[in-house]
């Protein structure tokens, strides 16, 4: 290809037809024919629609000039500014070149972050904290290091802790007893708790799994009533303001919080995680829940896998290690000398209570989070324990034949109730898992699927697109009607207004009702992208790869497809689509990494 060829790059399908004019506005936003300004500009412009937060220009082939030569040229077009200077594009010193707001998010949000975590106002008496940690976790064995134990004490000492593990690790109830410390610690006086999630339906599980919990806490009953029931989506918190990106709660207008507690933290994108945190109030906790081994979020960045430096191991600073032995007793070996304070904030749990050492489900998703094809076939392949499968992938023509069977056991019970309390429960028993939204093995494709086959089943009625039983995704945020991308309903007959079709969604204490009509985009969902199955768990789930190698395979889709089922899994794919799964890893770029780890200075300089 030839060098900064804006016309090529389109040609070749790198960028699309809005990158493409971006690019050309740039180059006569600067008043000078440049090429180069063109090319970089659509890159960015295209590199965050991937995902990226920047374009790191040492992952380009150039020839000429040097990265960092280039950036000097840019800077001199006006229109590319240095960190600090408010201009449409901007490069920092290690080479990476950002959208004006994109660094503006990352800046804020790596600020705010640091502020956090060295934050020493938090000081507890570490032999009382002890005690009172003793009491809410009972010791699980001699010489075993409890990690739910280990997160509270993080809690009590910093303002910004994360909580990271998979499945059934005990994220939701070892928050539980963090809360009902902070409560004991504040009592009499009742600090002010929000509990957030991504998605409508994260909101509605975080709701009910923090109701389950408070019941087996040994507080007293006082603090139990006191701790909060109710949580929302984080637009919710935040109030947003209708037609526009912002929200009503921001730097200038603060929430009246003292903790906030987010679930499913991986799926929070760069610019609602730094829109979230720059709304708190300066004394306030910010606790983030989450699985730093799943996929990223949808729209631009990893920032959970970015904070708790994914990828590589973690180790507590010496005098963290210390005030853990004083006050829980257990001897950890510390980090490196130098450890950055954001270490000492992060809690990895490491001990499934839904899966036991032998369950099928923990021991694959451990292969595949390691990337152990060996394992994963072996597991996979031979049957070695019940609960998971292997199965070729069908041709498309007979794709629907194999998977009748399942659907029908699968979704059967659906359509025998139309009582909107339980078939929530009855879609949830079972999924099926797309790799892929478009294509013969898409989830639109395998929607059609489904529904032609319960439709042959006298299960659904009629041809039309709305039926008593559909479930449907919302896609698109609504603030009018309080609908986010990720909310799930499903419609239903209205008795209180003749029997008309209503789409129904959890709410509080209840449903909310809308008309079809009246919705925002939204989709079919007995099938759906693993990426849209985020914060979601099922008692069975049929995962379908698609049949040749694509770019959105990777080891953390593949991961987060398997962690959605709580009983059985089956992988319908082929070896080698799966086994190229495996060896590939997300990579978002960023500097958000860096900026709190101090890892990889000066990457770009030193290569030329």
């Amino acid at each position: 290809m030839k060098e900064y060829d804006i016309v090529e790059l389109m040609k070749t399908g790198a960028i699309s037809a809005l990158d493409f004019h971006f690019g050309r506005f740039m180059e006569r936003l600067s008043g000078r024919a440049l090429p180069e300004l063109a090319w970089i500009s659509a890159l960015v412009s295209a590199t965050t629609r991937e995902g990226h937060v920047c374009l790191d220009l040492s992952s380009l082939s150039l020839t000429t000039p040097k990265p960092l030569l280039l950036i000097e040229k840019l800077r001199m077009t006006g229109v590319v500014g240095m960190p600090g200077e408010y201009k449409p594009l901007v490069a920092d010193e290690s080479g990476r070149l950002y959208l004006y707001r994109y660094w503006e998010y990352e800046r804020g949000l790596a600020n705010r972050i640091d502020e956090m975590t060295r934050d020493e106002s938090e000081s507890p008496n570490m032999r009382s904290l002890g005690i009172r940690l003793a009491g809410l976790f009972p010791e699980q064995g001699k010489g075993e290091v409890d990690w739910q134990k280990i997160a509270a004490l993080l809690t009590m000492m910093k303002k910004f802790v994360v909580i990271s593990g998979g499945p059934g690790t005990g994220k939701t109830t070892t928050a539980a007893k963090i809360l009902a410390l902070l409560m004991e610690e504040a009592w009499p006086a009742v600090p002010k708790i929000a509990l957030a999630s991504p998605t409508g339906k994260g909101a509605a599980r975080l709701q009910s799994a923090m109701n389950l919990a408070r019941g087996t806490l040994g507080c007293s009953e006082q603090i139990r009533d006191a701790l909060p029931g109710n949580a929302s989506t984080i637009h919710r918190l935040l109030g947003p303001v209708e037609g526009s990106p912002y929200f009503r709660h921001d730097a200038m207008n603060r929430l009246d919080l003292d903790v906030l507690l987010v679930d499913e933290a991986s799926m929070v994108d760069l610019a609602l995680m730094a829109k979230a945190v720059q709304a708190l109030p300066r004394e306030c906790r910010l606790i983030l829940l989450g699985d730093k081994d799943q996929l990223a979020s949808v729209e631009a960045g990893a920032v959970l896998g970015d904070i708790c430096n994914a990828g590589n191991d973690h180790a507590y600073s010496n005098s963290f290690c210390r005030s853990i032995e004083e006050a829980v007793g257990y001897s950890l070996r510390p980090g490196e000398r130098g450890t950055p304070p954001i270490s000492d904030c992060i809690a990895n749990l490491k001990r499934s209570y839904r899966f036991g050492s032998e369950s099928s489900i923990a021991s694959l998703a451990s292969a595949v989070n390691k990337g152990d094809w060996t394992v994963a076939r072996e597991l996979m392949r031979e049957g070695v324990r019940e609960g998971i499968a292997w199965r070729e992938l069908p041709p498309p023509r007979s794709l629907g034949r194999s998977l009748r069977e399942g659907v029908l056991e699968g979704f059967r019970t659906v359509f025998h109730s139309m009582d909107p309390d339980r078939i929530p429960e009855s879609l949830d028993r079972f999924r099926i898992l797309c790799a892929l939204r478009e294509g013969p093995y898409g989830s639109l494709s395998l929607n059609l699927l489904v529904e032609e086959i319960l439709r042959s089943e006298g299960l659904i009625r009629g041809w039309g697109a709305w039926y008593p039983g559909r479930p449907v995704l919302v896609s698109r945020n609504e603030y009018e009607l309080r609908l986010f991308n990720g909310d799930s309903g499903v419609a239903l007959p209205d008795l209180e207004d003749q029997g008309d079709l209503k789409v129904c969604f959890p709410a509080e204490g209840g449903f909310r009702k809308i008309h079809p009509s009246r919705l925002p985009e939204h989709e079919t969902c007995y099938a759906m992208t693993v990426h849209k199955s985020q914060g979601s768990e099922f008692e069975k789930i049929i995962v379908i790869l698609p049949d040749r190698d694509s770019p959105v395979l990777t080891r953390e889709l593949i991961y987060t497809a398997i962690t959605r089922a709580k009983r059985s899994v089956e992988i319908w794919g082929r070896e080698d689509v799966f086994r190229t799964s495996l060896e590939r890893r997300i990579v978002r770029r960023s500097g958000l990494r860096e900026a709190l780890w101090g890892r990889e200075k000066n990457r770009v300089s030193s290569k030329q």
